[in-house]
């Protein structure tokens, strides 16, 4: 069953982490714990972006379809959105986290974060999922720009969210205002 209320407060907790998301120098230890703590953090958002986004029942073949997390090419994650989205549920849907190289590999999924190692081939993705109800995150440079729906920004080391409403009202996917007055807003035109 859906949690919104569990959903909303952890939310707020992670936008909550953005305000204190504080950089310490510390040499390459401190750089590799601020890796950690960053991915940790967006973890947290992929998980809480579930509760914020309606998709279309088209993207649930079956009553049993799961919610399908997607990480293509490099995972960046290692086991904090496991950890994170292990036991549960949204909208009645177990959550399942799926890891793929190749964007043809994906069959159904609901929100698929593109690695910063598919910057190269990043046109192609987007234009393989044209037509599927999928809110794409990434983290590059003109993701949003190039239609990818949600971006992730570090600014003066704070994250930040970047979003286009086009590219997800084409995708069919309707973007709660309580996400949305939390990101930049970009129209993909």
């Amino acid at each position: 069953m859906s949690r919104p209320r569990r959903g909303a407060a952890l939310f707020a907790a992670v936008l909550s982490a953005l305000v204190a998301f504080v950089s310490l120098d510390m040499g390459a230890a401190g750089a590799r714990a601020k890796a950690i703590r960053e991915y940790d953090l967006k973890a947290a958002f992929l998980f809480n972006f579930a509760q914020f986004v309606e998709w279309p029942s088209e993207a649930f073949p079956e009553a049993s379809t799961p919610f399908v997390i997607c990480v293509l090419g490099d995972d960046p994650f290692g086991k904090s959105l496991d950890e994170i989205v292990a036991n549960e549920v949204i909208r009645k849907r177990r959550i399942v986290v799926q890891r793929h190289r190749d964007v043809q590999e994906i069959s159904i999924c609901h929100i698929l974060y593109v690695g910063a190692s598919e910057t190269p081939r990043l046109n192609h993705i987007l234009a393989a999922l044209d037509g599927k109800h999928i809110l794409t995150v990434g983290e590059t440079d003109f993701f949003t720009t190039h239609n990818g729906i949600i971006q992730f920004r570090l600014i003066e080391n704070k994250l930040r969210l970047r979003i286009n409403v086009e590219a997800a009202r084409m995708a069919k996917l309707s973007i709660s205002s309580q996400l949305l007055r939390q990101a930049e807003i970009v129209d993909g035109k």
